[in-house]
């Protein structure tokens, strides 16, 4: 019997309405509708040794990102029941019980719902309009990333990149301003679903999925994973009440996720995480001594979690400046001697007694409750990660025994590693709220007030 809980979805092909159901309990999903492939984009992974499981893997990304963000989750239940029947190229590989087990292993520990998948044969129209062409990688090519707006994906490829040896795959769904193409340049879908949903859990799937097409395109075998250890950890190890911990950057996904793409690239991949034991502090202040790049450079990146309709103003590139996200690198550009332009963040004078003081903008489009509500959860979020600095081994113990485990590390290096990384993320932190002064009403949001 089905619940609230419960969404099942069939992908039919443009045109192929044949494999449309009497069934109104199920939700059609049409490619070329709701599932947009674009060619040009398409055509930017389609490189010598592109496979018809490459543009599966796609299309099933697609299909997840629909139901994950078509269901709403209840407030009384975190998980979902879903099922998704969608149309496959290599469909014997698909239908591989190892293949199968391992998708929904990795899409449980990422999104915390069950899945069930069903494929059936696709008629191939979107391969046979795909134009393979040559690789243009050489042999320098040593990594593959992925590539955003975002301070850490800028940060590491920068001190890690030599002579241009990484593979960056753009994880948007807009191309970069070039006259030249690049390989990656965005996300070759696009999903048009009303979101009912905010968590979207399943980016992290796309996001990874994309690389590992890349990676394999070119011949190599590692991907690193720019999030530093704040973020990566962080959301595990402090969930938000009610909430399923968040593994988008936790290495117990990447594990997953390297053994399902193993069995059904038949290619051995890792997902590298070599900033996991630094703060984000840490890496940009090693990517400006590394690169010497000015760190003006890095005003542009953006790391806020906000919809720019909640935050819409006449600022340009404005960031909310409240959002966990936002704080985490106001905290970490502090702590590498940066001052971004007051202009930066719609609420920008954390020093103001007042929460609404805080902004120099009005506007009638911002969500001042929300912001709130993010602001207040952001704060105490990163707040209870420096206090996890005052526990003693034995309470530390537990999360060091989990992350050693997909780590493949011995847990107590991993145990000095955990406390290394909360001992400098509590100096970061508090040395940022000190700035702030005695009567910041961020001190009042800590302490779990709500006072505006």
């Amino acid at each position: 019997m089905s619940s609230s809980n419960d969404l099942t979805i069939l992908v039919v092909e443009e045109g192929n309405k044949s494999r449309t159901p009497k069934d109104s309990s199920l939700i059609i999903v049409e490619i070329g509708k709701d599932i947009r492939f674009s060619p040009s984009a398409l055509d930017n992974y389609s490189y010598s040794g592109w496979k018809p499981v490459h543009h599966d893997l796609l299309g099933v990304s697609s299909a997840l990102e629909y139901a994950d963000r078509k269901k709403r989750r209840t407030p009384s239940r975190w998980h979902r029941n879903f099922k998704i029947v969608a149309p496959v190229n290599d469909i014997s590989r698909w239908r591989d019980p190892e293949v199968d087990h391992s998708l929904r292993d990795a899409l449980k520990k990422l999104t915390g719902d069950n899945w069930i998948l069903e494929f059936y044969e696709s008629r191939g129209v979107y391969i046979d309009q795909a134009r393979q062409r040559h690789l243009p990688f050489g042999k320098d090519k040593e990594f593959a990333i992925a590539y955003s707006d975002g301070l850490d994906s800028r940060c590491v490829t920068g001190i890690y990149e030599i002579d241009g040896s990484a593979v960056k795959v753009r994880v948007s769904n807009q191309g970069r301003d070039s006259a030249t193409k690049e390989p990656f340049d965005k996300i070759p879908f696009s999903v048009k679903a009303t979101s009912n949903e905010s968590s979207q859990r399943t980016r992290g799937f796309k996001f990874a999925a994309a690389t590992a097409i890349a990676a394999h395109l070119a011949g190599i075998q590692r991907i690193i994973v720019p999030e530093s250890g704040q973020g990566a950890l962080g959301p595990v190890l402090i969930p938000i009440h009610n909430v399923y911990a968040d593994y988008r950057n936790h290495p117990a996904f990447f594990r997953r996720m390297e053994r399902f793409i193993g069995l059904l690239l038949n290619y051995k991949l890792s997902y590298e995480q070599p900033r996991l034991w630094s703060t984000k502090g840490e890496t940009i202040r090693e990517y400006l001594v590394k690169t010497g790049a000015p760190g003006e450079s890095l005003y542009q990146t953006r790391s806020c979690w906000q919809k720019r309709w909640n935050i819409q103003s006449s600022i340009i590139r404005s960031q909310c400046g409240l959002c966990a996200a936002c704080l985490l690198r106001r905290v970490s550009m502090f702590s590498a001697g940066l001052h971004e332009p007051s202009d930066s963040y719609m609420f920008s004078d954390l020093s103001k007694g007042n929460f609404h003081n805080s902004t120099a903008v009005t506007s009638n489009s911002i969500s001042y409750s929300a912001m709130i509500q993010y602001g207040t959860v952001g704060a105490r979020h990163l707040q209870q990660l420096s206090q996890m600095s005052e526990k003693n081994d034995q309470d530390l113990l537990p999360y060091a025994h989990s992350i050693s485990r997909e780590l493949g590390t011995e847990r107590s290096v991993t145990l000095d590693n955990l406390r290394m990384l909360l001992t400098k993320h509590s100096k970061e932190w508090n040395d940022f709220v000190s700035s702030l002064g005695p009567t910041s009403f961020l001190r009042d949001w800590i302490i779990g007030g709500r006072h505006v």
